[in-house]
């Protein structure tokens, strides 16, 4: 639970930064070296009452706190949950680890710390352009190869992987649980792995990543699955199943908040799992807090924390009090 702030705490940040000084409403305390269960279990616990406030940090790999740093520009708050990228560019990939150090910063400054990853398509080289490389098209048939063991593609995919285990074991031996959010929005086209229902499809490469992560000891990363909040519905289809999911999540782009059905049709996947809004581009209002309360942390998107948020917005959800920043995120 949020420990409730004095009534004037909003009035007077608003003064502070009005006068351009920024101050920390809360000293956050380190994490210590944490199970990913014990994540999941704060995720729980706080399920109906409270939510993680996250803020996504994009590429260049060589600024990945640069969004966050704009938080503190507006509120004199850090999010609960920083949010990176493993990259695609090659520049970006050539500094994977300036990623990495953030986080055991994020880490041990007391928020929790997600990872995605908009990979190359195994089609392409293994650094690539967005368009092209990661938002591409390929054949149901060089899907089935890349999800084929032997296949020249899956072998390639296999290497790509590879690459990233380094990366994420430095996670797990400094102890650190990662909110870690492969092949996002399943249910869509605009990405190599994506629009595939079915056994064989989205949910197979997922599952196949799952166990080969697994096998290299990567027992730190808490598996969140995502979908894109799409009117076809049907997202159950792409499910992975329960054994491999940890946390279930949607990212809202349709339309700035979650429906009342969008939040029901999470909930009947999840099946008691959290769920989480895993990036918006609108920083969540007092209705959305109280009306959808079981969303356990949210993820705003880089450029879109200033270029569709006022300040006043920004400062009305950080100082909310179902809101958790950093500083108020205690196992």
């Amino acid at each position: 639970m949020k420990i409730p702030r004095p009534a004037l705490a909003v009035g007077a940040a608003v003064v502070l930064l009005g006068a351009g000084m920024v101050t920390r409403a809360s000293t956050a305390e380190a994490f210590a070296a944490t199970p990913k269960a014990t994540v999941i279990n704060y995720l729980k616990s706080i399920t109906g009452t409270s939510i993680v406030s996250g803020q996504h940090n994009k590429e260049p790999a060589t600024s990945p706190g640069q969004y966050t740093q704009q938080v503190h520009d507006v509120t004199g708050q850090w999010p609960g949950l920083w949010g990176g990228d493993m990259m695609f560019r090659s520049d970006d990939i050539a500094n994977r680890q300036r990623v990495i150090d953030q986080a055991k910063t994020e880490w041990k400054n007391g928020s929790l710390v997600a990872l995605t990853w908009h990979a190359c398509s195994p089609t392409v080289g293994r650094t690539c352009e967005f368009d092209g490389g990661v938002k591409t098209s390929i054949t149901a048939a060089q899907f089935q190869q890349i999800v084929t063991g032997g296949t020249a593609l899956n072998t390639t995919w296999r290497s790509r992987m590879a690459e990233v285990v380094p990366y994420l074991k430095q996670l797990k031996d400094a102890g650190i649980p990662v909110l870690w959010r492969p092949f996002h929005e399943m249910n869509e086209t605009w990405n190599w792995w994506g629009g595939r229902p079915g056994t064989n499809g989205g949910a197979k490469i997922y599952q196949q990543m799952r166990d080969y992560f697994d096998s290299q000891g990567l027992d730190n990363l808490i598996w969140v699955w995502n979908v894109q909040d799409n009117p076809a519905g049907g997202w159950s289809q792409y499910y992975p199943g329960s054994n491999y999911v940890d946390v279930v999540s949607l990212d809202a782009w349709y339309k700035n908040y979650p429906s009342t059905a969008d939040y029901q049709q999470i909930q009947s996947i999840a099946a008691g799992k959290p769920i989480a809004i895993a990036e918006m581009g609108k920083l969540p209002d007092a209705s959305l807090l109280t009306g959808q309360p079981r969303w356990a942390y949210f993820m705003i998107w880089s450029e879109q924390l200033r270029g569709n948020n006022t300040n006043a917005e920004i400062q009305a959800a950080y100082f909310h009090p179902r809101v958790l920043n950093q500083g108020e995120v205690h196992f």
